[in-house]
């Protein structure tokens, strides 16, 4: 089984629940595992997945629509790597940037499993 990972992926884009959020934007850190079986074994580029296509597909998820939540953004985003890459599992991890409840020091984000 091959994992394609992509760790740290900063997207900007405009969600939240609080209205400056939506209006204004924010960054948006990103970790992307992604199982595609054996693709890529065979050493041919056209048999393994394309890092930066993974990485397109994020932001476009992004783009496609506002969420409040951050469960739901994260949950559109791994579906539609899912379809998009044929992958066995993806396993999508996203952390927000800009919030920090209740003094929160690190990342607050949320992970996304399917199937």
């Amino acid at each position: 089984m091959i994992t394609v990972e992509l760790r740290g992926l900063r997207v900007f884009g405009h969600h939240g629940v609080r209205e400056h959020e939506q209006r204004d934007g924010q960054d948006f850190l990103f970790d992307v595992d992604l199982d595609v079986g054996e693709r890529g074994m065979s050493d041919r580029i056209e048999d393994a997945v394309d890092y930066s296509a993974v990485a397109r597909a994020v932001t476009g998820a992004i783009d496609a629509h506002r969420y409040d939540l951050l469960e739901a953004l994260a949950t559109a985003i791994a579906d539609e790597l899912l379809r998009r890459f044929g992958a066995q599992r993806v396993v999508r991890a996203r952390h927000e940037t800009g919030v920090r409840p209740g003094g929160l020091e690190g990342l607050a984000g949320v992970s996304v499993s399917r199937p």
